[in-house]
């Protein structure tokens, strides 16, 4: 397990507790006392530690490397019902994008999600979980066929943002982004969003219109990232903290200016800590939202869609 800076008292603690097992595995004393006491005030660590995290250690959590990704969810969740589908029908398959069909129960889902590698050769081959346009092409296929057969669309959210090279300009980045966004509003079977991880700019937001929108306790969503966000206002990185907490870009922000529609928390320590927990947890606050949906006719949903997003932003006296 690696561990943040800010997470280095928790690592002492768990170093203790190990060294002072090993002892009374390999001598007759007894420690059970000793490890106990080393127990009860490493929990109280983790509580005080992760209830009191500044929005940048939100970021960094978002970002840990043992952090499940896209496909650990799906995976979990669906199991071997997960029926991976390829290509956008014009230029080629972008591997940062993935989608398919899986079961949650006796329910079928179109699962669309960016992303990430878990190593050097994995993160080029998944481009860093940075989508080109045949990405979101492909990603707006399978809604479109999800909605042909009348099965719910679950995104899941996971990028740095979309890709913001050459090549990916010059094939209409930004027109297959809004394009995305027009005909998600439009969609007429429900569309169930979650944040796992980074939801950052309109590479997130690309896939990011949904019904309901999820997120999870230790993520971001913003139009920047600190860091972005940083060099553009200072000119540099290094106020990247005082930009994360200006940004308001963490779930508990999220939900208090009803950008989002529900925290889902995770074990104690972030998902990376406990992912069986994780995923569970996950799996049941998708069915839990799709039975909140299932009963809403198209034009509802539609409806119920345009107007949440057409409020955003609105101020009243």
């Amino acid at each position: 397990m690696e561990y943040l800076e800010f997470e280095l008292p928790i690592k002492e603690l768990e170093d203790q507790l190990q060294k002072c097992k090993l002892i009374g595995e390999e001598s007759e004393v007894d420690v059970t006392e000793t490890c106990a006491q080393i127990e009860k005030k490493l929990n109280s660590a983790k509580i005080e530690i992760y209830k009191n995290l500044t929005p940048w250690q939100r970021v960094q959590m978002s970002r840990h490397p043992n952090r499940p990704y896209t496909l650990d969810y799906i995976r979990a969740i669906c199991g071997e019902s997960f029926l991976e589908l390829h290509g956008d029908r014009g230029f080629k398959d972008d591997k940062a994008m993935i989608g398919g069909l899986g079961k949650i129960g006796n329910q079928s889902y179109m699962f669309i999600g960016q992303q990430k590698g878990f190593n050097t050769k994995t993160r080029q081959y998944r481009n860093f979980g940075m989508a080109n346009p045949e990405g979101y092409r492909k990603a707006l296929r399978l809604m479109k066929s999800a909605e042909k057969f009348g099965i719910p669309v679950v995104t899941i959210l996971d990028t740095p943002g979309a890709y913001p090279g050459l090549e990916a300009e010059e094939r209409g980045q930004g027109e297959a982004i809004a394009r995305n966004i027009l005909e998600m509003t439009r969609l007429k079977v429900p569309i169930i969003t979650v944040v796992i991880g980074e939801g950052a700019s309109g590479g997130a937001l690309g896939i990011g219109v949904g019904d309901i929108v999820l997120m999870l306790e230790n993520t971001w969503y913003s139009v920047i990232s600190p860091e972005s966000c940083s060099s553009i206002l200072w000119r540099s990185w290094e106020y990247k903290e005082q930009a994360a907490a200006a940004l308001k870009l963490t779930a508990k922000d999220m939900k208090k200016l009803k950008l989002v529609d529900e925290i889902i928390k995770e074990p104690i320590g972030g998902a990376h800590r406990n992912k069986e927990q994780t995923y569970v947890i996950v799996s049941n606050a998708i069915s839990k939202t799709f039975e909140s949906l299932k009963n809403l006719s198209p034009k509802e949903l539609i409806e119920k869609r345009m107007n949440k997003y057409l409020e955003m932003g609105v101020y009243k006296d």
